[in-house]
């Protein structure tokens, strides 16, 4: 089969890093989680004080940063920043630097840069429609609000320990306005792209609704 390039978009805890992980294995193709670039980003901007609205500052610090990720780590510029960028903190950095089109721009063309050669399964909120809008095959995951909440409530990796459900989904619901009302690559389902609805599904279920996807369309 020819090497494919595939795309998983969707919001904060409709199951997108789990999914594509478990069907870029069964593949045997490279997984790239976008987001953790973003988050690496936000957190070097942190570290160095450079306020998260500055779209020139930030993009110039995103091209200067050497980036590497992959399923067990990211690390920028040579430091290991794998648990320190699932975080509330940075959950909210990410999300600020997203919005900027310069630093879109520099994140977007390493990603085109990775996906060149097929033989991947990126995942992002724009991968489908920015990114790859010529992808093989576009997933996007979703999940009720509800779901989700829990799911990002009960994930240590992004909120230091379990969370009340409440406190998770107010935050969703600015993250979700945040990703589809921003002007740079908004969030939104690609028109071609396959809805998969995670609710109530085990992740094992989901991942073969996908794979049944990705074969059909390769048939």
């Amino acid at each position: 089969m020819r090497k494919l390039t595939i795309a998983i978009d969707g919001p904060s805890g409709a199951g997108k890093g789990t999914v594509a992980r478990a069907v870029a294995n069964e593949l045997g193709y490279r997984h790239v989680d976008s987001g953790a670039m973003y988050r690496a980003v936000g957190w070097k901007a942190l570290r160095e004080g450079v306020p998260l609205d500055q779209d020139e500052t930030v993009a110039a610090l995103a091209a200067a940063s050497a980036m590497d990720i992959t399923d067990e780590h990211v690390a920028i510029n040579g430091i290991d920043v794998t648990r320190a960028i699932r975080t509330p903190e940075i959950d909210r950095a990410a999300a600020a630097v997203a919005r900027l089109p310069k630093v879109r721009a520099v994140l977007v063309e390493r990603q085109r840069r990775l996906g060149a050669g097929g033989a991947m399964v990126m995942e992002g909120r724009d991968i489908g429609t920015v990114v790859f809008p010529h992808a093989d095959v576009k997933i996007y995951l979703d999940a009720s609000p509800e779901e989700r909440a829990r799911r990002r409530a009960a994930d240590p990796a992004h909120t230091g320990g379990p969370s009340a459900v409440s406190e998770v989904a107010t935050l969703l619901t600015e993250r979700d306005q945040i990703d589809r009302t921003r002007i740079a690559s908004p969030l939104y389902a690609a028109a071609d792209a396959i809805v998969v609805d995670t609710t109530g599904k085990a992740i094992e279920e989901v991942v073969r609704e996908v794979l049944d996807v990705i074969r059909s369309k390769t048939k």
